[in-house]
């Protein structure tokens, strides 16, 4: 309980509640800063790094007979390395299911601590009575709103962290997660603080049915934050991401405001006002990107309705959404487009993530004309070159309602936002692993592509490209098979293209289902732990163009994927990099 709470120990914790919420931002603010150089330069680094010999640092190792190059200008690149392995290799279980790498660990520990150590240092009151009450009670909850426009603003597609760090919005999303968390919990201790220091004004106030406005806004938003926690809890989010999408939006506007109104009396309310800005911001920008890339929906351009978008159903969980390519929306590898479909969502302005399959480039236009008069070119490929295509994983909700839009091969309005996210940038790494399962290949596929391109026109240094994808029936190679022939093709000699598909259906099944169907098939040899073994596929499933190709490997079973990439470090020379989704 605390003490008797003077004039000088006012004065002393207004004082307090001002300098060091601030003295916590500028310590955020210089490991974000730091955090940004050191990222900015792995950046330029990969841009400009190239093979090359060194001469005179350089000494040579003699491992099992064969000379290696050892430079000691590799040494910054080793330590970058060992930087990556420990930060976002090594992992910490919490739990059976949640998993942090190193880096996530550390940034969460460290910000607990420091937020903790502000909240209770110098908290002995005037009289003598140390950790008092009222001080950090009142200081945890200064602490939590100086946070608020930091964690909006990693809420947020278009944020300046993102900025400042080279980070993208959706690997910062556990930092906001985070930070969320933990000022609901600050704010909690402070709610319960105020309480036990005053207990008699609580049940006063109480009698009075919260008849002060302040109080009342205050609990209002700790109620609608304690919601906005529960269902963004992993297990609640994914089973039910659209109650938790509508939550989320109602939630932390109510919460906001609350805040706001609550912290104004004791002026704090200058912290959480930023937070309305970000926001906005970022609304703003989202619709502005609206209306540049789908502008044909408001009037900008003759040709209203090209960006209606035919639905596919390619198996019963995976469905096809292809629309035609604006000539003004142009993305990279890897990154991510926000749909908003409203005659399929349950309200008109949801925006759902989905990664792009398709590779924006004029490789197939540019092909030269060896290539061309070669003959061995089969098949447009135009749904990956040409048009925005996405491979939708089918669960519930939204994507339910858009699969049975997909049964009946109905076109859809697509409104979209984007793009969003990384590419990643593979120019630097002799080799590259390309792992996906299912839907994931809408990630890989791209960045296959994109490989290919850079080799042929000199901005890579890759030498072999390994395009690992595991699916449950051969039959689901169609869904690509095109583009993966068109790829191999227009491969340079100086690239090694390895395709390795695994299907997943034990093989009696996927053989008697598809015999049944249609009694021609053809074999593909394939080896499974050192003896032969064939799958059997459709003839008009597969193509034999697809199957000839040099490099091809159909295997039944799940992948090893350890094994293969330590076959794959086995036969490497230099860099080897591992991109993959699920």
């Amino acid at each position: 309980m605390s003490s008797r709470f003077s004039q000088a120990d006012t004065a002393l914790l207004i004082d307090e509640n001002s300098k060091y919420p601030e003295q916590v931002w500028y310590t955020l603010a210089a490991f974000l800063f730091v955090v940004g150089c050191f990222q900015w330069g792995l950046f330029l680094h990969s841009k400009f790094a190239r093979r090359g010999h060194h001469g005179s640092d350089e000494e040579t190792a003699i491992t099992h007979g064969v000379h290696q190059k050892f430079s000691l200008r590799q040494i910054p690149l080793a330590v970058i390395n060992f930087y990556r392995v420990v930060a976002f290799r090594w992992t910490i279980e919490i739990g059976r299911s949640y998993t942090l790498n190193m880096a996530e660990f550390v940034v969460t520990v460290a910000y607990i601590v420091l937020l903790l150590i502000y909240a209770f240092i110098n908290t002995t009151s005037v009289e003598g009575q140390k950790l008092d009450i009222i001080y950090w009670s009142n200081r945890v909850s200064m602490l939590a709103s100086s946070q608020l426009p930091l964690v909006t603003a990693l809420g947020t597609k278009n944020n300046p962290v993102s900025l400042v760090t080279g980070i993208s919005y959706d690997r910062l999303n556990y930092i906001h997660r985070m930070m969320a968390r933990t000022c609901f919990m600050l704010l909690w201790v402070h709610g319960a603080g105020q309480i036990v220091s005053n207990p008699s004004y609580f049940i006063e106030s109480l009698r009075g049915t919260l008849n002060e406005d302040w109080l009342r806004a205050g609990i209002i938003a700790m109620v609608a934050f304690s919601i906005l926690i529960i269902v963004s809890l992993r297990p609640v989010r994914t089973a039910a991401y659209e109650v938790f999408f509508y939550i989320h939006f109602l939630g932390v506007g109510i919460f906001l405001l609350g805040g706001y109104y609550h912290t104004k009396g004791a002026y704090g309310s200058y912290w959480i006002w930023p937070s309305f800005v970000f926001w906005a911001f970022d609304r703003f920008v989202r619709v502005v990107r609206l209306v540049v890339f789908n502008h044909s929906y408001f009037g900008f351009k003759s040709g209203t309705g090209t960006m209606d978008a035919t639905t596919e159903l390619l198996s019963e969980d995976v469905v096809r959404l292809r629309l035609c390519r604006p000539p003004h929306f142009h993305w990279s590898p890897g990154q991510t487009a926000y749909l908003i479909m409203p005659t399929v969502s349950t309200l008109p302005f949801e925006a759902h993530p989905f990664t792009i399959a398709s590779f924006d480039s004029s490789l197939l236009s540019t092909a030269s004309a060896e290539d061309q008069s070669s003959g061995e070119i089969l098949g447009s490929s135009a749904p990956f070159w040409k048009e925005l295509v996405f491979l939708i994983n089918v669960q519930g909700g939204f994507t339910k309602k858009l699969k049975e839009v997909a049964t009946k091969k109905e076109t859809v309005k697509v409104f979209v936002d984007g793009p969003y996210g990384p590419s990643p940038d593979l120019g630097s790494y002799d080799t590259s692993v390309l792992v996906a399962g299912g839907s994931g290949v809408s990630y890989t596929l791209p960045v296959f592509l994109n490989i290919i391109e850079r080799v042929r026109k000199g901005k890579s240094s890759c030498t072999r490209v390994v395009f690992i994808w595991s699916i449950r029936r051969a039959e689901h190679v169609q869904w690509i098979e095109e583009a993966l022939i068109k790829a191999v093709q227009l491969a340079p000699p100086s690239l090694t293209v390895s395709i390795r598909i695994f299907i997943t259906a034990s093989s009696s099944t996927t053989q008697s289902n598809l015999s049944r169907e249609d009694n021609s098939t053809i074999s593909s040899l394939t080896e499974k732990k050192g003896s032969p073994e064939h799958v059997v596929i459709k003839r008009n499933s597969l193509s034999l163009a697809f199957l000839s190709l040099h490099g091809v490997r159909m295997e039944t079973g799940r992948p090893n994927i350890d094994a293969l990439l330590k076959e794959e470090v086995s036969v490497t020379s230099g860099r080897m990099s591992v991109s993959g989704k699920c």
